[in-house]
């Protein structure tokens, strides 16, 4: 569950949130922390370029890094562009710059350490996605060769042999992981409930990653 934002002001008329009671921060927030008290692993994120200020940013990443710090649960947040389409109330508004991508990862990089991983779609700035990674960010999320992005059916994933290639020149390797992150299987039934677990562990290495003689690359 993205976060998005943590800006009432978004919720004003005008703004991005308008007219959406289940984007209220407070909604959102109260769903995260009752994913951590049931221990479930999860992913959430941030949406740049929708109003909110670089401050408004940074708020929204320590309530985050608080609710991690709490119960230990968050092993993904996402930094996602805002790409506008056509037939949206925002179809003009102005779309964040490379560089505010950049800035905006290594702030998240900062504020959430090394405990979770910092995603970002590289479908949704395919010039020059790869420098996500000297900003601190060290996963390319859900890339599918056979699915689309559904919530930017638009925008096609990149093929997987080009994310290896592109983050190998900058001296990463690209490995696969499941949808749990790996230090969530190597912590047992903290987080997985035991039956789960045993399926899981079938599927990976010692260090919680697909072996590479089944990656899809």
């Amino acid at each position: 569950l993205m976060l998005e934002s943590t800006s009432e002001r978004l919720l004003e008329h005008g703004g991005a949130h308008r007219g959406c009671p289940d984007k209220v921060p407070a909604v959102r927030l109260a769903t995260l922390e009752a994913a951590g008290r049931l221990r479930v692993p999860f992913t959430t994120g941030i949406l740049i370029g929708i109003g909110e200020t670089p401050e408004e940013r940074v708020d929204a990443l320590y309530a985050i890094r608080t609710l991690q710090d709490r119960y230990g649960h968050i092993q993904e947040v996402i930094v996602q562009n805002f790409r506008r389409k056509p037939d949206i109330r925002m179809r003009d508004w102005p779309e964040p710059t490379l560089l505010e991508m950049l800035r905006t990862i290594a702030v998240a990089r900062l504020i959430l350490g090394t405990t979770t991983a910092v995603q970002a779609p590289p479908n949704l700035m395919p010039d020059g996605y790869e420098v996500y990674l000297l900003a601190g960010l060290d996963d390319w999320g859900g890339i599918s060769p056979v699915t689309r992005d559904f919530i930017n059916p638009e925008r096609a994933w990149p093929h997987l042999r080009e994310v290896k290639e592109r983050t190998a020149q900058l001296g990463f390797q690209l490995r696969e992981r499941l949808a749990v992150y790996p230090d969530y299987i190597l912590r047992g039934d903290e987080f997985l409930d035991p039956a789960v677990l045993a399926r899981v562990r079938v599927l990976v290495d010692p260090g919680g990653l697909v072996p590479p003689e089944k990656e899809l690359w």
